[in-house]
């Protein structure tokens, strides 16, 4: 069953999976900065087996020059004990189509360098690499 992360308490359920994915996120911190969030268009949606949340993906709606009407995917992450289950081909199947049912031309996401084995699973989801990301850390 995969749904959308309305609660203070669902957002809480979410962070142990979200932390596997962003491990410098703090516990304590983690339900007001998606409710932050949440203002500029992030939701939150999760997957739940046997009453526990096991997958969780983060996402926006957007539009651009570039895309058209595109969904972002910002985070996706399946728990470790769960990976090669299917959880992560589900929630990637149920933000297709999201996106479709939203009028979306194309559904988007990064992935770091590192995350080779995403990047398997991306590819094997039927997604294709496109671009590459580019980044400079500013310091104040």
């Amino acid at each position: 069953m995969i749904l959308q992360a309305a609660t203070d308490a669902e957002i809480a359920a979410c962070y142990p999976v979200m932390q596997q994915l962003r491990p410098d996120l703090a516990a304590s911190e983690f339900v007001e900065l998606v409710r932050q969030l949440e203002k500029s268009g992030y939701r939150l949606v999760f997957m739940k087996l046997d009453e526990q949340v096991v997958a969780v993906a983060g996402f926006r709606l957007g539009k651009s020059l570039a895309w058209g009407r595109f969904l972002y995917v910002d985070d996706l992450v399946t728990s470790a004990q769960y990976r090669s289950r299917g959880c992560g081909a589900r929630l990637l199947s149920w933000l297709r189509a999201y996106a479709i049912a939203e009028n979306c031309r194309q559904l988007h996401l990064d992935s770091g360098i590192q995350r080779e084995d995403a990047h398997r699973f991306y590819q094997r989801e039927g997604l294709s690499k496109a671009s590459y990301h580019f980044v400079e850390t500013l310091s104040p």
